[in-house]
């Protein structure tokens, strides 16, 4: 079915969108009420801190359907490839279709050109993405990604932030987004420095989506009761790894902690 030869180029949304439009969904043209997308799913808060080794990417689990929990237990952040990954927030259905078709454009440009597409490359092709996603964010459906790499020829991690025009900006430390992306980074901005190491880097991770979660309804910290902590995945040399949730409970728990002798 998806032998095509007057198609020459890697790109999957290309051959898709050009031969088989009907697999991708398409919002345009629809209009949507305000009373239509207020209950539609929205997961917040995503954040990203370079390190002396990578980067780590970090989300909340919550997600919530205007002023009541849609979901406690959402994934925000996925692995892109092996050198890479992306956080969304936003609408929570767009957000999932965006990051499964990331995925699948990265591995099919692999499988076609026999080489991983470079950093900046990765990059730029979710922007194009993003920029796709206009007519939907115009109706309310906003997908806003954060995007990390570990770009091996350089080595060093990589951070990009998008807007929803597709607008692509590197930021050379840190950053968050989503509704509670405000708070989390003005804790990054007080607890950031360069030099540090994995554990301190996942603490103030941690640390900015509790003061998040403490001024927005819309982000959720650690839940010890039901065990759901946030999720966080660094990305070095090595590739993709998750951290574990046994390592996560005990940095949440050190981070409580704190916070409880301070009242």
């Amino acid at each position: 079915m998806f032998l095509d030869l007057s198609y020459s180029g890697s790109s999957f949304c290309d051959l898709v969108t050009g031969r088989f439009p009907l697999l991708l969904t398409r919002w345009d043209g629809l209009q949507f009420s305000a009373e239509e997308l207020t209950p539609l799913p929205r997961g917040t808060t995503v954040l990203a801190l370079k390190y002396r080794d990578g980067v780590v990417i970090a989300g909340d689990r919550q997600a919530t359907e205007g002023t009541q929990i849609a979901t406690r237990r959402i994934e925000k952040v996925f692995k892109a490839d092996e050198h890479s990954a992306i956080a969304i927030a936003g609408v929570a259905g767009p957000c999932l279709e965006l990051g499964r078709l990331f995925q699948t454009e990265l591995e099919h440009y692999e499988k076609l050109e026999g080489v991983e597409l470079s950093t900046e490359g990765k990059a730029n092709k979710l922007a194009q993405m993003v920029k796709m996603n206009f007519p939907m964010a115009l109706q309310g459906l906003v997908v806003i990604p954060i995007f990390v790499g570990y770009d091996v020829k350089r080595g060093e991690g990589k951070i990009y932030k998008y807007d929803v025009t597709g607008g692509r900006y590197e930021e050379t430390e840190f950053n968050a987004t989503g509704s509670g992306g405000a708070h989390a980074r003005a804790t990054m901005k007080k607890r950031y420095r360069p030099d540090m190491d994995e554990e301190e880097t996942i603490t103030t991770a941690v640390e900015a989506l509790c003061d998040a979660a403490e001024e927005d309804v819309g982000t959720a910290g650690p839940d010890f009761m039901r065990g759901i902590f946030p999720t966080i995945k660094t990305v070095t040399t090595r590739g993709i790894q998750d951290v574990e949730e046994d390592r996560v409970r005990a940095v949440s728990q050190r981070v409580t902690d704190t916070r409880a002798r301070s009242y």
